[in-house]
């Protein structure tokens, strides 16, 4: 069955009614002479392209044959052209291209046969066509290049629509492919960077912890303390970005987090200068959420590679851009290797937003990550 994606099933069958009917009445007016005999032969191909799109086989073959010996008679030949154009249309649109081909074939042969016998059989056509009026009997080679070119035409439209929609079809898969594997990478992302600042954290405090369980039970009681509460966030955070793949709703982090994202840096050792009192309500929430696993994964290196030292977090907005910076204060000497899964991801993030990332050693010492993410002014989801 062929439909169109804009028009129903019933009001594609409606049109085609509508067709037939003007097919038969173009047929009976145009053979004046013997309209009882137009009139039969026209209800046989004509009535049948209110189904085509339904039956397009059945529907091919009644009205090519009907449209034949209607020909041969010399009722009407331009509507049984068109008649037989509109029957081919369905199949060149459904069929593989070896039956649509079968399909042409057979439809112009049938015409073609119909004018031959037409022009050349003795007491044919039974009726002659009117003074000055081209038929298969007085001019067959125009009008027979005539109807090839009206049939093929209905076959080439047919096999072109046929491709634009195979087309779209594939274009659309390949968004829908692009689409998984994008969501894919950002899963991996947020679980690299939920996961790669929680382990740091949960760490760094084990090591704490073990080192003070005897000769300070208390402070080895309140790292472990500290591991419990971050393991259960780490959790938390997994189960939101891994609910993502059920419930398409956004489950970003929001930017009011930061405030526990620092403190759960400043217990592993780290002394944090933040100033989180910028308004961000104007920001949209995609961006928001890529700057936090900007700063998320920043702090995460700042623990592994680092030690224990200073950084400032710095959050400022100019003029359509949010800016984030991470800097801290290691030893120059620290070594600085290949950019890892953690930068490539802060580069991604920032480029998601049509911004830039910069990430590495300061003149005067230290290491900065400093992400500038461009946005359009705009009330907050939040709000």
């Amino acid at each position: 069955m062929v439909t169109s994606g804009r028009l129903g099933l019933r009001q594609l069958m409606a049109f085609d009614a509508l067709v037939a009917t003007v097919i038969v009445l173009v047929t009976v007016l145009r053979t004046p002479a013997a309209p009882a005999l137009a009139c039969g032969l026209a209800v046989l191909f004509g009535p049948p392209l209110a189904v085509r799109r339904r039956w397009p086989v059945p529907v091919l073959t009644v009205v090519v044959v009907a449209g034949a010996v209607a020909v041969a008679i010399g009722v009407a030949g331009d509507a049984v052209v068109f008649a037989v154009a509109l029957a081919l249309y369905p199949l060149a649109l459904s069929a593989p291209v070896r039956r649509a081909g079968s399909a042409l074939a057979g439809a112009l042969a049938g015409i073609t046969a119909a004018g031959v016998v037409a022009a050349t059989a003795p007491g044919l056509p039974v009726i002659p066509a009117r003074a000055g009026e081209e038929s298969f009997a007085a001019t067959p080679v125009p009008v027979l290049l005539y109807a090839a070119m009206v049939i093929a035409g209905a076959w080439a439209l047919g096999r072109a629509v046929r491709a634009r929609r195979q087309h779209a079809a594939q274009l659309a898969e390949l968004r829908a492919d692009r689409a998984v594997a994008e969501e894919r990478l950002r899963i991996a992302r947020d679980i690299h960077d939920v996961v790669g600042h929680s382990l740091s954290v949960i760490a760094m405090r084990a090591a704490v912890a073990n080192h003070l369980a005897e000769s300070h039970p208390d402070q080895g009681r309140a790292a472990l303390d500290t591991i419990e509460r971050v393991s259960r966030a780490a959790l938390g955070d997994v189960r939101v970005v891994l609910g993502a793949l059920r419930d398409p709703v956004d489950t970003a982090p929001s930017f009011t987090e930061l405030d526990r994202l620092v403190e759960d840096v400043r217990v592993a050792g780290v002394t944090v200068d933040a100033d989180l009192a910028t308004d961000l309500s104007r920001v949209p929430a995609a961006v928001r959420a890529s700057a936090y696993r900007i700063v998320q994964e920043a702090l995460t290196n700042v623990l592994r590679h680092a030690g224990p030292t200073r950084c400032r977090l710095d959050v400022a907005i100019e003029p359509g851009v949010l800016v984030v910076a991470v800097l801290d204060d290691a030893r120059p000497e620290r070594a600085v290797g290949p950019s890892g899964q953690g930068l490539r991801g802060m580069r991604e993030r920032a480029a998601m937003h049509g911004g830039t990332l910069e990430a590495g050693p300061e003149p005067g010492g230290g290491f900065a990550v400093r992400a500038r993410l461009p946005f359009t002014a705009g009330v907050s989801d939040d709000e």
